[in-house]
């Protein structure tokens, strides 16, 4: 009888507090698609999600694939700051100053080289009562999971306090890679539920509760990495964002930009995955930093990526007046 009235008290405590659910994982697993997976979800459902975002460079880019689905009043972008150490006071004013409202939940998307564990230690601290104490839910990219030479060990390190670890890209590998894989992430987060993205029961995360594990310390400056940022003019074709995609060098892991093709009134957005894959999409609205071509890794400097800019589109009117 005490034991069910402590169960029904925590029931009723969860249930009057807002939780907070950060997504973290390596460059390209896939965690913008799980957000828009369980933003959908959660509106189904009848909850008031609430969204912040962080990027080394502009992650307003970002907040736009989003404002198809929530309004953009319920979604801040935090750029240029590393959210596990130097952002880490912005985050906890951007959470305290989300609106009280019924039913709300709160989801944070850190950037892919966040160090998880350095996050978990300091999020929860100076967070106002009125919300749970915070929960990771790690993305894990099953095809390219350590995978990443020297980064392996930041890899290793996010899903280390995790409660939650999500697979993706599970439909390009064997049942024996996904046993491996799974097996390595018990080994090195034994507490943590593994389940395939796409079986996740939003209704379920609430309840999770933080991870009570012992991470192992990683030099932090392994998760600061340089990035940097140029305007891009409007392009002559969708073959020039290829080409610029291609030239750039494979150190930097990170690639995303947005701009307009000649001749075009909207705006097209596009990404480099750490695989090397170009995704092109149509951008909804207008970015409002102008248009950018933005960087992450080794090796991102300004003259680098205006040289590439300009040599690809040279290359590219070329092509066209031998046609």
């Amino acid at each position: 009888m005490i034991e069910q009235t402590i169960n029904i008290e925590k029931t009723k405590s969860i249930a009057n507090k807002e939780a907070i659910i950060v997504v973290v994982g390596f460059l390209g697993t896939g965690k913008t698609t799980l957000l828009k997976h369980l933003i959908n979800n959660y509106l189904n459902e009848g909850w008031n999600p609430y969204l912040i975002l962080n990027d080394y460079e502009n992650a307003h880019l970002d907040v736009q694939q989003f404002k198809e689905q929530i309004d953009s009043n319920w979604i801040k972008a935090l750029s240029g700051s590393c959210i596990c150490c130097s952002g880490i006071h912005v985050l906890r004013d951007f959470v305290n100053n989300i609106p009280a409202r019924k039913n709300g939940i709160t989801l944070v998307e850190a950037n892919g080289t966040t160090d998880a564990c350095a996050l978990s230690e300091f999020l929860g601290v100076g967070i106002e009562d009125r919300f749970l104490p915070p929960i990771q839910i790690s993305v894990v990219d099953t095809k390219n999971w350590q995978n990443r030479g020297e980064n392996n060990e930041l890899e290793r390190n996010q899903i280390q306090v995790s409660s939650l670890i999500a697979l993706t890209h599970t439909e390009n590998t064997s049942l024996e890679r996904q046993t491996v894989v799974t097996n390595e992430l018990q080994e090195i987060n034994p507490k943590a539920k593994i389940i395939l993205v796409d079986d996740i029961d939003v209704t379920k995360l609430p309840e999770l509760t933080p991870a009570n594990t012992t991470p192992e310390k990683m030099d932090h400056h392994k998760a600061h990495w340089a990035s940097c940022s140029v305007d891009l003019p409007q392009l002559p074709n969708i073959d020039c964002i290829h080409a610029i995609c291609k030239q750039i060098p494979k150190s930097i892991l990170r690639v995303k930009g947005c701009t307009q093709i000649e001749g075009e009134n909207t705006y097209t957005y596009f990404e480099r995955t750490p695989s090397g894959e170009a995704y092109i999409r149509p951008f909804n609205g207008i970015p409002p930093m102008g248009s950018k071509l933005l960087t992450v890794g080794l090796g991102s400097e300004v003259s680098l990526l205006q040289n590439i800019v300009a040599s690809s589109i040279s290359n590219s009117h070329n092509q066209l007046s031998h046609k």
